[in-house]
C-alpha cells in the first residue's frame, strides 16, 4: 500500500481521518483490494525499505501486516488519528523538532537489519530483517503512550512480547537488567552528526529496564502500527514500547539488547539526571522540574494544540505493574 506522508505544513484539520475509521481499518484494507489474509503478510517480496517519488520528494513505503488482537492489556480509548501519530514525534536522531523526524527520515533503509541479544545469556542470537516478522506471532496492542512533555496518544502497536525474545537467548541467573541500543548511522540519521543538531546527546541512544520489567507481558517489541510496518519516524523496523513508562523509555530502531548484572547509565540520565530517572514510571505525583505531570494533553482528532487535558493516571493507567514497585519509594526512584 502506498502512503504519502505530507509535510506538517500541508496537513489541514479536515484532512485528518476520523478515529472511528481506523477502528475499522480491516474493512478499509479490504475495500482497497487486500481481501485475503495472505495479502496482509510481510514477505521477502514485500519489503518496508522501498520509497517512491522523485529524488527530492521520497516517501518511505510501509507494507500491511497480519496480526491477531489479544483481549488482555488493551486500552478501550479512542485511537489517536494515524496522521498525527506519524507526524508528531520525538526522535532526535532525525532532529529535535516534533516534525523533523517525518521530514528527515523518508529515505531511511531498514533492510538489511541486525538485532542482537547478548551479554549474560546462554545462547546469544541475532535476528535479521525477515526474522523480525517471521520469528514470532504478531499481535496488535492498543496502548497509551505518555510523553514527559505532558502529551499523550493512544496507538495500535503491532509486535510481539519482549519476554518471548529474551527467552530465546536463555538469560543467565545473574542477569538483572536489559540494556537497549539504537542504530548509530550518522549518514542516515542527521541528528547523530553533531551534539548541536542531536539535542546534546552522545550517540548511540541507550535505554534500560530491570529484567522483571522487560519480562512483563505489557513490554512489547513493536514492528508496526495501524496495520502496517513502522515508518522510520516511529522507530522502524523495530522499537520497544513500555506503556506504563514515559515515552523516552520506548527506544526506537533497536539494534542490540544486552543483559547485564549492573544498572545501566541511560542516555537521558547522563544528559539530565535531575529530570529523567532510570525508572521513568508515569506518576502524576512527581512533576518534571519545569512542568506538572498531574495532567496531560491527549492528542485526538482536534488540532495538535487543542486544550484537551485529562488527569494523568498512575502507571499511565496500567495498575497490573504496581506489584513490581511495591517496596519502592517512587518519588525517590522516579
Amino acid at each position: 500500500m502506498l502512503i504519502r506522508t505530507p509535510k506538517p505544513s500541508e496537513i489541514k484539520e479536515n484532512q485528518v481521518t476520523d478515529e472511528h475509521i481506523y477502528q475499522n481499518r480491516r474493512k478499509i484494507l479490504k475495500s482497497m483490494g487486500f481481501l485475503g489474509a495472505s495479502a496482509l503478510m510481510v514477505s521477502p517480496h514485500a519489503r518496508a525499505i522501498s520509497w517512491f517519488g522523485d529524488d527530492e520528494n521520497k516517501t518511505f513505503k510501509t507494507t500491511p501486516l497480519e496480526f491477531s488482537q489479544p483481549k488482555v492489556h488493551q486500552s478501550d480509548e479512542a485511537l489517536t488519528p494515524e496522521q498525527k501519530v506519524i507526524s508528531h514525534n520525538n526522535f532526535y536522531e532525525f532532529g529535535t523538532g516534533k516534525s523533523d523526524p517525518v521530514t528527515q527520515s523518508q529515505s531511511f533503509k531498514v533492510d538489511p537489519w541486525s538485532l542482537s541479544i547478548d551479554g549474560l545469556v546462554e545462547k546469544p542470537l541475532t535476528l535479521n530483517y525477515d526474522d523480525l516478522y517471521k520469528s514470532f506471532d504478531l499481535e496488535e496492542r492498543i496502548y497509551r503512550l505518555r510523553c514527559v512533555e505532558a502529551w499523550s496518544m493512544v496507538v495500535p502497536w503491532i509486535g510481539f512480547s519482549l519476554a518471548d525474545l529474551i527467552k530465546k537467548a536463555m538469560p543467565l541467573s545473574t542477569a538483572k537488567y536489559a540494556v537497549f541500543e539504537t542504530l548509530y548511522d550518522p549518514d542516515q540519521m542527521p541528528g547523530q552528526r553533531n551534539r548541536f543538531s542531536g539535542g546534546g546527546i552522545d550517540y548511540p541512544y541507550v535505554e534500560g529496564l530491570r529484567l522483571d520489567e522487560a519480562m512483563h507481558p505489557l513490554s512489547l517489541m513493536s514492528v508496526g502500527l495501524y496495520g502496517k510496518t513502522l515508518p522510520p519516524q516511529n522507530g522502524a523496523p523495530i522499537r520497544l514500547v513500555v506503556p506504563w513508562k514515559y515515552g523516552f523509555k520506548s527506544i526506537k530502531s533497536v539494534v542490540r539488547i544486552r543483559l547485564t548484572d549492573k544498572i545501566p547509565k541511560t542516555t537521558w540520565q547522563q544528559l539530565a539526571a535531575s529530570e529523567y530517572g532510570f525508572y521513568a514510571n508515569v506518576n502524576p505525583q512527581v512533576d518534571h522540574p519545569r512542568w506538572t505531570q498531574a495532567s496531560e494533553r491527549r492528542i485526538t482528532s482536534g488540532g495538535l494544540f487543542t486544550r484537551n487535558r485529562i488527569p494523568t493516571q498512575m502507571f499511565n493507567g496500567y495498575p497490573e505493574v504496581a506489584s513490581m514497585y511495591a517496596d519502592m519509594d517512587l518519588r525517590k526512584f522516579y
